[in-house]
């Protein structure tokens, strides 16, 4: 069992700057490769970034790509996903996933969610 929690999200200017964190439970934790996933009123959920278990690969999604990063640290059992040139359309609750059964990163297999937080991207 893998308990997540999301903190860091809030309001900030277009081209600002946002990082989150994901904060776990469970021994499993290592083991276990970590997905991000936003989903915005009135949309589906959306993949974000993914991060391996030993943090040697990422992913992510193609309309993110050079804007966000995503770092991991298992002795602390957190998760790092750094936002940059964020504009409005990036305004979302954004979940952080466990993965504990797919190899690699997956994107449709995650078995542990938190319970999202806002982040609201203004013009």
């Amino acid at each position: 069992q893998v308990q997540l929690v999301e903190s860091g999200g809030g309001l900030v200017q277009a081209g600002g700057s946002l990082r989150l964190s994901c904060a776990a439970s469970g021994r499993t934790f290592s083991t276990c490769s970590m997905g991000w996933f936003r989903q915005a009123p009135g949309k589906e959920r959306e993949f974000v970034a993914g991060i391996s278990s030993s943090g040697r690969s990422t992913s992510y999604t193609d309309s993110l790509k050079g804007r966000f990063t995503i770092s991991r640290d298992n002795a602390k059992k957190m998760v790092f996903p750094q936002m940059n040139s964020l504009k409005p359309e990036d305004t979302a609750v954004y979940y952080c996933a466990a993965d504990s059964r797919t190899p690699g990163i997956g994107r449709n297999n995650y078995d542990y969610w938190g319970q999202g937080t806002q982040v609201t991207v203004s013009s």
